[in-house]
């Protein structure tokens, strides 16, 4: 089993989707993946509905909460900080627009924020929940994928914030975005018109093609049937609520 890395400052440490139902997310997610959830807890304060976390092999995974009303489903890459007041400072100054502060447990505080090209994601500042415990094994998120009309704005308003570098990669459609050497994420241009400028989430499989069925058994869709790419097999699915994720499976 692998562990991430989610207690440094600067490093993404959870992914979660809000969903405008989340029990039926638990159920599509929990049987597509062999996930188990703890039982459900309030939304943080100020929000209404539940929140399930789920685990594999007794290890937290992933989240699963309740949408806002009219906010359409999606998933959201936290990153963490030491402290979310100053960081969301920081990230105003360098062009983000807040969205919204709350709590998540004992200690936990997390900011919705969107990034200097509009793209939401979450400030995470440690508390009960220290993040992920398994990643970049089967049925667990492997990498999360920044799509972007404006790579350069993007890059200068993160390497501000996270003292995340971009790094290119010869041939590939993605860029690597590296702190202290290591791979903290992608970061991939869109015009914002086939693909909307989004966080997108992968999650590692050991049949990329068997993953995809299951999702249409358990009524959800596939955006983009599954295909070979340098190394890897790889979808990309729509969860019955709309809802999309990659899931990719290491070739050979």
């Amino acid at each position: 089993m692998t562990a991430r890395d989610t207690s440094s400052a600067g490093v993404p440490c959870w992914v979660d989707t809000l969903q405008p139902d989340p029990g039926a997310a638990r159920d599509f997610y929990g049987p597509l993946f062999g996930w188990s959830f703890d039982d459900p807890t309030p939304m943080p304060s100020g929000l209404d509905g539940d929140y399930y976390t789920a685990r594999l092999g007794g290890r937290l995974v992933a989240g699963i909460g309740q949408a806002p009303p009219q906010s359409p489903p999606g998933w959201i890459t936290h990153v963490r900080v030491d402290d979310v007041g100053e960081a969301l400072a920081r990230a105003e100054k360098a062009g983000g627009k807040p969205l919204g502060q709350f709590g998540a447990g004992r200690g936990d505080r997390i900011a919705m924020l969107a990034d200097a090209t509009g793209v939401p994601f979450c400030l995470r500042q440690a508390g009960e929940n220290d993040g992920a415990e398994l990643s970049n094994e089967p049925n667990s998120w492997a990498m999360s994928s920044l799509h972007t009309t404006d790579v350069g704005r993007a890059q200068t308003f993160y390497g501000t914030l996270f003292d995340w570098e971009l790094q290119t990669v010869p041939d590939a459609p993605f860029s690597l975005w590296l702190r202290s050497g290591q791979v903290v994420a992608l970061v991939t241009a869109t015009d914002g018109a086939a693909v909307p400028p989004h966080w997108s989430v992968n999650f590692a499989v050991r049949d990329a093609d068997a993953i995809a069925q299951h999702a249409v058994a358990l009524g959800g869709g596939i955006l983009m049937a599954p295909m070979d790419t340098p190394g890897f097999r790889s979808a990309v699915i729509k969860d019955p609520q709309g809802g999309t994720i990659a899931v990719s499976a290491t070739a050979g």
